[in-house]
């Protein structure tokens, strides 16, 4: 650091700025007329008075920052230093007997005067320096507003001061004492709700709301403001897609249906999940899926011993495994194509790798596609699968295994429904005879953009220019995000003891034709551009999905947004009558007639 010139630079100021400042001291001590007989002394002790700041300056850390980015860590750095100096200065002065004829008050004066010289100069090189690099671009880029005032948003402000994209008119927040103040420098001008004027009379056609702690309520109704204004609304990336690297670094983004959907960050037990995942070896099937990568994504975080992949597609595999070995080179990963219908494949795989946690997110889960034609292969992998991955777990001696099951279990209207509840029943009837093995199920409603899911049809829809084919116009689901379904279903496995389904806190319900309104909204479209027509309930379709099956309770965890299921029946199935759900021989009408009586307690 010290061959560094500017580093040389920097401590000649200091030492300028100290003689300087022990010079004045003495000059205000004398009002202004230092005696003659004083000189001879305030020069003597000047060189000891330096000498001793500088060593407290170096012992504080002053010259580890930068100038140009002056900031309260600096200012901190040269309090310490003044401080520390103050006190040893005269304690020297009179150990070494120089202090003598020193008036008090220079001791006190001297450290005042110091100060503002120190942090003057750094903090006036920094806005001169600024200045002459971005100040120009202070009136350059689109006028935009910011709404709220928040420490994201000055935050926001001061990467955008910077940036020749955009330029920051003012603040528009509902606090009506701050009308007419200024916050950084930026005028608030005007409450919320006169957002329309404000933006028209200074050219605005973009607006930053920035407050990610506000919940999603007030999110939505900021959209609403600036939809009903004409306005593109704008919010920061999040920041787990900064981490991820699905987005680059930028301290905006377009406001997306994910942000309106009512979904507020999930708090997670990290202490919990360190324990449960770190060091240990973790099955994922359906790991190229949309639930099974995300947990993938979430489990990487925790630095596992050994992370194995299960997936059946080729490709979604190879996706996975690009990624995962590009951002996680220091794990150990494999990637493996295995179908969970063959318990042989399965077995062996979990005998050699012997892992300690498995995920079981593996599932045909479309429900039309179920419905009618594959109502055997749905039996087979949902729940025969199920129970494949299950006992192999128990015969490995894995600590826990995890089932991903689904809403649509409760009280089931279709066959996708009917085979996860008995994927979750054969799985609660293992845990009977297990010892070494704990099993538990993790129930949830719909996913926002996962494979298959409402979302990336409609974006298909509207990019073709439409129309958006909803089934029926009151049909309600309820949804989550990808990584909050994946977080929870982590802060489940950490509860579970054995036997347990857990049901995640979905909030609430979302009408589909309300989600499609929304998506053409945010794509710049409204209804006559893009119109929705309602094509009818498919096979299986509910216009609401349950939580609870009639009789079931649940009771609370640990987690606020995760709860206990408790089940008041008994249930059975034998191997006979399992084998009986999957006799080829049968015609499909009469194995869904089995398969829905096999799940009734």
């Amino acid at each position: 650091m010290w061959h560094n010139y500017r580093i040389w630079l920097v401590v000649g100021y200091d030492l300028l700025a100290a003689s300087t400042a022990w010079i004045v001291a003495w000059w205000l001590r004398y009002n202004l007329a230092i005696p003659d007989y004083s000189v001879d002394l305030l020069i003597s002790s000047l060189l000891f008075v330096l000498a001793v700041e500088l060593v407290a300056f170096k012992l504080s850390g002053l010259y580890r920052g930068v100038w140009l980015f002056a900031s309260l860590p600096d200012l901190r750095r040269i309090a310490v230093a003044l401080i520390f100096s103050a006190l040893l200065i005269p304690v020297a002065m009179l150990f070494w007997r120089h202090g003598v004829g020193i008036p008090r008050s220079v001791y006190i004066i001297n450290p005042l005067i110091l100060c503002l010289l120190m942090a003057g100069g750094r903090l006036s090189y920094r806005a001169w320096k600024e200045y002459r690099i971005y100040g120009w671009l202070r009136t350059q880029g689109k006028p935009v507003l910011l709404m709220g005032i928040t420490d994201e948003a000055i935050s926001i402000f001061k990467q955008l001061e910077r940036s020749p994209d955009w330029q920051v008119i003012g603040i528009v927040d509902n606090a009506a004492e701050l009308k007419g103040r200024e916050v950084h420098g930026i005028p608030v001008l005007g409450r919320r709700e006169n957002l329309a004027a404000i933006a028209a009379h200074h050219g605005v056609k973009q607006v930053i709301y920035a407050d990610r702690e506000g919940g999603h309520h007030e999110r939505r109704i900021a959209y609403e403001l600036c939809r009903n204004a004409g306005l593109e609304m704008l919010v920061p990336p999040k920041m787990e897609d900064l981490i991820s690297g699905r987005v680059q670094v930028s301290p905006l983004r377009q406001i997306e249906l994910e942000d309106l959907l009512g979904r507020d960050a999930v708090n997670l037990d990290n202490a919990a999940l360190h324990q449960l995942i770190h060091q240990q070896r973790i099955l994922i099937t359906g790991a190229g899926g949309s639930i099974g990568a995300e947990l993938c994504r979430q489990i990487l975080k925790f630095r596992p011993a050994h992370l194995i992949c299960l997936e059946l597609s080729e490709h979604a595999l190879y996706q996975i495994e690009q990624e995962f070995s590009a951002h996680y080179p220091d794990t150990r990963l494999d990637f493996l194509i295995a179908d969970v219908k063959d318990f042989e494949r399965v077995l062996s795989l979990c005998e050699h790798y012997r892992p300690q946690l498995v995920f079981h997110a593996a599932a045909y889960k479309h429900v039309p596609l179920m419905e009618e034609k594959n109502i055997l292969q749905a039996i087979k992998n949902n729940a025969i699968g199920t129970l494949n991955i299950a006992r192999a777990a128990i015969q490995s001696e894995a600590q826990k295994f995890v089932l991903v099951s689904t809403d649509k279990a409760v009280n089931p209207t279709n066959v996708m429904g009917a085979t996860k509840r008995l994927a979750e029943l054969l799985v609660q009837q293992l845990q009977a005879n297990s010892t070494k093995t704990a099993l538990l199920a993790v129930r949830f409603g719909n996913v926002l953009g996962s494979n298959g899911s409402v979302i990336p049809k409609f974006r298909q829809q509207i990019a073709a220019g439409g129309p958006i084919t909803v089934t029926h116009p009151d049909i309600i689901r309820y949804f989550m995000t990808i990584p909050e379904a994946a977080q929870l279903i982590l802060q489940a496995g950490t509860m579970g003891r054995g036997g347990e389904i857990f049901v995640l806190d979905m909030g609430e319900p979302v009408k589909i034709a309300d989600l499609a309104k929304d998506l053409i909204q945010l794509s710049g479209f409204d209804l006559a551009d893009i119109p929705i027509i309602y094509t009818g309930l498919r096979p299986g379709e509910k216009l609401f999905e349950e939580l609870l099956a009639n009789n079931e309770t649940t009771q609370q965890t640990s987690h606020p947004k995760v709860r206990a299921c408790i089940s008041q029946a008994e249930w059975s199935l034998t191997p006979a009558e399992l084998n009986e759900l999957i006799n080829p021989s049968l015609d499909e009408k009469l194995i869904r007639e089995k398969l829905m009586r096999a799940i009734q307690p």
